[in-house]
């Protein structure tokens, strides 16, 4: 005989559509994360509210015995005749100059790329292509021969000439350009006869707000931390940026000559200084950031 059928009662867990499933391995696998990527930042503001006194006496993840913050940004300022607020408007030189630079011929070239045909566009491609396979540090010594021949070498534009080329944002902006700007808009707009200029500033560029802050998220962050290049080109104290600058500083406190005032107090004040702005640009720029790293991930 055969045996009766029995129903089986419907299990409780069901995948639903839209709703993430939980998961205790990779909730505890992203806190691991996030506590390695936050343990640095956490060392620094505590380690820049003591004093120089506590940093060698107390443990790292520890306060010490008084708040010394603002003394200590007060003592950052003031080193050195305010050296510390030429590093930061010279780094703001270079964001400004360079970064924006980078971006807007990465939007124009992006969008010309993606939406106009002339001859020798394939060569153009592949060349971009290329170019981001090669690490900018390899440029850096040929850049300072050059540079050198031209008199460009501890100026500015040793700097930001460089920062202007970023060939990965230049291949952010064709590929946003491809799925941000209908073909069809366009040939509408030319149709009604408005120029090419006219579509691309009233038209084109209000739909690639996203990529274009991408762009410049990523242009902002490069040329504020550049270490290397400024670090090549640069020797006179007035024109660095400050990477390089509070790298003197920390040279000058642990030279092995002997003698040397320790700072360390005001390196790390400085540090965290000058991580603020980033962090803030971040947060003010992080939904247009994450829109346009989701452009062209779904096609229709």
């Amino acid at each position: 005989m055969s045996k009766p059928l029995t129903l089986r009662k419907p299990s409780r867990k069901r995948y639903r559509p839209g709703i993430p499933r939980k998961s205790v391995v990779l909730t505890v696998m992203v806190a691991l994360v996030a506590a390695y990527a936050l343990m640095p930042l956490v060392w620094l503001i505590i380690n820049s509210t003591k004093t120089q006194s506590d940093y060698i006496t107390t443990f790292g993840f520890s306060f010490g015995d008084s708040f010394a913050l603002f003394d200590n940004i007060k003592q950052t300022i003031q080193y050195r005749d305010g050296i510390f607020v030429r590093w930061f408007l010279n780094t703001l030189l270079y964001v400004i100059a360079g970064a924006g630079g980078a971006t807007l011929l990465s939007v124009l070239g992006g969008y010309g790329l993606a939406k106009f045909n002339f001859p020798g566009r394939k060569t153009v491609i592949a060349t971009v292509l290329g170019a981001i396979a090669v690490p900018s540090t390899a440029l850096t010594v040929p850049l300072f021969l050059m540079f050198s021949k031209m008199g460009f070498v501890d100026t500015p534009l040793a700097v930001i000439i460089p920062c202007l080329i970023t060939p990965f944002g230049f291949y952010l902006m064709w590929i946003f350009s491809q799925e941000a700007v209908p073909t069809e808009l366009l040939e509408a707009a030319r149709v009604d006869g408005s120029s090419e200029l006219t579509t691309f500033f009233k038209i084109s560029l209000p739909l690639l707000s996203p990529g274009i802050v991408t762009v410049a998220l990523f242009a902002i962050v490069a040329t504020w931390n550049n270490y290397f290049l400024p670090l090549i080109m640069l020797t006179s104290e007035k024109w660095k940026p400050l990477t390089t600058g509070l790298n003197d500083i920390k040279l000058q406190t642990y030279s092995p000559a002997g003698g040397a005032e320790p700072l360390q107090n005001v390196i790390l004040t400085g540090s965290l200084l000058t991580i603020i702005p980033l962090c803030i640009a971040f947060l003010f720029l992080q939904r247009y950031w994450q829109s346009g790293l989701s452009a062209g991930s779904v096609k229709e």
